[in-house]
Formats: C-alpha cells, structure tokens, sequence
C-alpha cells in the first residue's frame, strides 16, 4: 500500500554518515515534533539528481525554511558513504542525506521502483513530501522518467 497524506511514516531505520562513521537514524525520533521537507532520488549522483532534483532544494532551501519546515533531507536506496560523499559533492551542507541501503524506507511507503533494465536493482520512485510530526501533509509523486511535481519549487508553492 502506498503512503497517502495523512498517513504516520512507519517506524524504520535510515541511516547517515558522519565524521564519527555511520548513524542510524530511526523515523520516529528523527519525524518527532517537527516539519521536515523530505525528498526521494532514485539514486546518488545519478543524472536529474545531481543536476535538478538535490540543487534545487539547496538553492530554495532558505524559502522552505521561512516557511516553517526546521529540516530538508533527501533519502535515496544508497549506502551512507554515497550518500555524504554526493552531499558534499553538491554543496548540500545543510541537507541530511539519509541512506535506505536496503530500499527498505521505500518499500515501507509503497514508493519502489524496479530500475533492473538500468541495472540499478529496486530503488525509490522520486518523490517530494512535507513531513509534520511524523505524519503526511503534503506527497507529490513523479510518473515515470519525470521531473515535476518533486521539485523544490513545487513543494515551495504547496506550503
């Protein structure tokens, strides 16, 4: 079943690189009480998401936060080393890069995608979704080999 707004994020374990090494981040704790923008990639320094999807949220990252979101942060089906090396690549400093090695944040919400013929195995559809308190208000799926409704902007103009 795929997430819907309204719905509670399920409890899983995401997980970040730091200077100390890898951190496990479970969704309840890191959802608790605040409104985080939260966008998916199917994967790290892969074409649209490195020059599109991951700036964008960098470049608009002030605007979301004046209005109201305390945290951006961007989950692909990567590991943690990735995951921080492609944040530092593109200057993301301030967005957290959450790593769903095993796809299984994605297969949680209902969101995978099978990129095999791209020899990418099951990875996470592109999506958008503004988070509060661990609940839905906002999801904006892309359709296939799109680029639109994901966008920073897009969620920009929803807020």
């Amino acid at each position: 079943m795929t997430i819907s707004v309204g719905d509670r994020l399920p409890t899983t374990t995401l997980v970040k690189a730091t200077a100390d090494g890898p951190d496990q981040v479970d969704t309840d704790s890191f959802f608790k009480g605040r409104k985080v923008a939260l966008f998916a990639v199917p994967g790290a320094f892969t074409p649209t998401c490195s020059a599109k999807h991951l700036p964008g949220f960098v470049e608009k990252e002030a605007e979301l936060k004046a209005k109201g979101v305390d945290e951006i942060a961007c989950v692909s089906v990567n590991d943690a080393f990735v995951m921080g090396a492609w944040g530092k690549s593109a200057g993301a400093g301030d967005i957290t890069m959450l790593a769903d090695g095993n796809g299984d944040f994605a297969k949680a919400i209902g969101l995978t995608m099978d990129g095999s013929g791209f020899g990418m195995g099951i990875r996470s559809q592109r999506y958008s979704m503004l988070v509060n308190d661990g609940v839905v208000e906002q999801l904006n799926v892309e359709a296939p080999g799109e680029f639109k409704v994901s966008s920073a902007e897009h969620l920009l103009s929803e807020i």
